[in-house]
């Protein structure tokens, strides 16, 4: 028990960070769609490396620079046939990174658009996100 606590002391305070000036961007995930993966930094040091799936061919993921607009546990597209999005974090108009019960096509194209995990990443990003708040996390696309 003792070791759980000290522990989840450790992970929050590497969540936290120390520094206010620091926070702009605590938290960084960067998809590359080349490699169609995603990598999570927390102060620059890498914490997490997931294989994503983006845009297959006729769609597009777009490449950028943003933070968070919004979150939602689970999010049903209303453009894909109320298809599930769980852990959704909206960064740019209808696009998110999200979980996908389609595990077998992660590490290549396969979405409309949207970035998609494994839904236990998924779950672990949007948790992330939720701590460090939206306002002090960077999602950048590119190729």
């Amino acid at each position: 028990m003792k070791k759980t606590v000290l522990m989840a002391a450790a992970f929050a305070s590497l969540l936290l960070g120390s520094s206010i000036e620091g926070r702009a961007a605590a938290l960084e995930a960067r998809v590359d769609v080349g490699s169609q993966t995603m990598t999570v930094s927390h102060y620059g040091q890498v914490i997490y490396r997931w294989k994503v799936s983006t845009a297959r061919k006729g769609y597009i993921t777009p490449r950028g620079t943003w933070k968070p607009k919004r979150m939602h546990k689970m999010w049903y597209s209303r453009k894909y046939d109320m298809s599930p999005m769980p852990y959704s974090v909206f960064y740019h108009g209808g696009y998110a990174i999200h979980g996908t019960g389609a595990v077998k096509s992660l590490g290549r194209p396969a979405s409309h658009g949207c970035v998609r995990l494994h839904t236990a990443n998924a779950a672990t990003f949007y948790s992330l996100v939720k701590q460090v708040g939206m306002g002090n996390t960077r999602i950048v696309v590119t190729n």
